[in-house]
C-alpha cells in the first residue's frame, strides 16, 4: 500500500499518510499482553483522558473567544466520532456477512494444530541425531509461542468465542496454564490500559518494556532470552493485586503448566538430568522471544505520544500511534495477524479475531487514506535499524508529548 513519505529526519524508518502541522515527537509503548503494573483508579483516568477536545489550528496573532474555540473543538470532536462510526459500520457489514469459520474457526484451527504438533515435538527430542533434535526444539518453540502469544492475545480480547463463560475459561488456560501469567492483570493491563490509552504517557505507553539501564545490543539481542524466567516472576509479584481465590488459582495453573512441560521432557523426551531439562525448557520457551520483544516496541515506540488530558479521539489516536509490519509466515502463525500486519485494524476493532482483522484490512486502509488519516507501515528490518541507531532517544529518555494543533 503506497504511502506518502515524510521528512526522514523526523520519521526515519516509517511511511505515513496524512499530516500533522506541528512536529510529531517520539515516545513509546509496548503491545502484546504486557507485564504491566497494578491497576490504578480507572474512573479517574477516564475522566482525565476524555476531558479534552482538539481545537483548530491558529495562526500567529489570531484571537478567538473562548466560547468559539470550545465550539470549534466540539465540532471537530463530533467529526472524528462520525468518522469512527462510519468506519465501524463498514466493518460491521463485513463481520455480519462472515461465517463462523471466518470469525473464529480459522484461528481455533491454528491453535488446535499446534496442540496436535506437541507429541511430535517431544518425540523428536528423544533422538541423539542433531537434525531431529533441532526439529523438536523448533516445533516446541513455535507451538509454545502460538499458544502463549496468539492464544493468550485472542483470549484476552474474547475473540475465540462469542460465549463470555468460555472466553474466561480460555483466558485462564492460555494465559495462566500456558503462559505462566495472571489472567486478571494481563487482561487489565493489555485491554483496559494499553488499548484504551494507546501511546498516552503514564498509562498506555507500556513503560515496563523499557529497561534504560541496558545498552542497545543487550536489550535487543540478549535480554529477550530471559523472558521465560522474568514472566512468572512478574506474575508472582502482581498476584498481590488480585483476590486470594484468583491468586490461588493462578499459582496452581502456573505450577501445573510448568510441571507438565518438565514432566514430558523427562518421561517422553528422555532427558536424564534436572539442568538439561530446564535448559531445554528455556530454549524452547525463548525461541521466538526476540521478535516478541521487538514487535512490542516496533509498533508503538517512535510514534506520536500524548498526555492523558490532550489526546485525540479514538480514530486519530489509533491511526497516529499504531504501526503495521509486513506479512511474515512464521510470525503470522505464532503471533497472529493482529499483532503483525493488522495491528492498526486490531487497535481500531480489538474484539475481532486475527483472521477477521486480515479480512477487514483492505477496508480500513482504504478508508483511512481516503480521509487523509495516517496508516503507518514499515518493515521489520527498517524498525530494527531505527531502534539500534536511536536507542537512547527512543528507549532511555522520557518520551516528549506530541503537539496536537492542526490535526484535520
Amino acid at each position: 500500500m503506497p504511502l506518502e513519505n515524510e521528512d526522514p529526519a523526523r520519521w526515519r524508518g516509517q511511511q505515513v499518510n496524512g499530516e500533522v502541522s506541528s512536529t510529531p515527537r517520539l515516545g513509546g509503548m509496548g503491545d502484546p499482553l504486557s507485564w504491566g503494573t497494578p491497576a490504578p483508579d480507572i474512573s479517574r483516568m477516564e475522566a482525565m483522558a476524555e476531558g479534552w477536545e482538539p481545537g483548530p489550528a491558529l495562526g500567529d496573532g489570531d484571537m478567538i473567544p473562548g466560547g468559539a474555540l470550545q465550539r470549534a473543538g466540539q465540532e471537530l470532536g463530533q467529526r472524528e466520532e462520525a468518522l469512527m462510526a462510519e468506519l465501524s459500520e463498514l466493518v460491521q457489514k463485513v463481520v455480519k456477512s462472515s461465517s463462523w469459520w471466518e470469525r473464529h474457526g480459522v484461528d481455533i484451527s491454528i491453535l488446535a494444530c499446534s496442540f496436535l504438533l506437541l507429541p511430535a515435538g517431544f518425540l523428536c527430542l528423544r533422538s541423539a541425531q542433531a537434525i531431529p533434535f533441532l526439529a523438536g526444539v523448533l516445533t516446541l518453540g513455535v507451538v509454545h509461542h502460538t499458544l502463549t502469544v496468539k492464544g493468550s492475545h485472542l483470549a484476552s480480547h474474547n475473540a475465540l468465542t462469542d460465549s463470555k463463560s468460555w472466553s474466561k475459561v480460555w483466558a485462564i488456560f492460555f494465559i495462566e496454564l500456558c503462559s505462566a501469567f495472571t489472567a486478571e492483570q494481563a487482561t487489565y493491563n493489555h485491554v483496559k490500559i494499553h488499548h484504551s490509552y494507546t501511546n498516552v504517557i503514564g498509562l498506555g505507553d507500556s513503560s515496563t518494556w523499557k529497561l534504560p539501564f541496558l545498552n542497545r545490543y543487550i536489550y535487543m539481542f540478549i535480554a529477550p532470552l530471559a523472558v521465560p524466567i522474568i514472566t512468572p516472576l512478574v506474575a508472582l509479584d502482581l498476584l498481590r493485586n488480585v483476590e486470594w481465590k484468583a491468586a490461588l488459582r493462578t499459582l496452581c495453573c502456573m505450577f501445573l503448566g510448568l510441571y507438565c512441560h518438565y514432566w514430558l521432557l523427562l518421561h517422553v523426551s528422555g532427558f536424564q538430568s534436572l539442568w538439561s531439562t530446564l535448559l531445554c525448557m528455556l530454549l524452547t520457551r525463548s525461541l521466538l522471544a526476540h521478535p516478541y520483544i521487538h514487535v512490542n516496541i516496533f509498533q508503538h515506540i517512535g510514534l506520536p505520544m500524548f498526555a492523558a488530558d490532550q489526546k485525540p479521539k479514538r480514530i486519530h489516536l489509533m491511526s497516529l500511534g499504531v504501526l503495521n509490519l509486513p506479512r511474515n509466515a512464521l510470525l503470522d502463525w505464532s503471533f497472529g495477524h493482529s499483532l503483525i500486519s493488522c495491528h492498526v485494524e486490531h487497535h481500531l476493532f480489538p474484539s475481532l479475531s486475527d483472521n477477521m482483522c486480515l479480512k477487514i484490512k483492505p477496508i480500513v486502509s482504504q478508508y483511512l487514506k481516503q480521509k487523509k488519516l495516517r496508516y503507518n507501515e514499515d518493515t521489520y528490518t527498517s524498525r530494527l535499524r531505527l531502534f539500534l541507531q536511536r536507542y537512547e532517544e527512543l528507549m532511555v529518555h522520557a518520551p516528549p508529548i506530541t503537539e496536537l494543533v492542526g490535526i484535520q
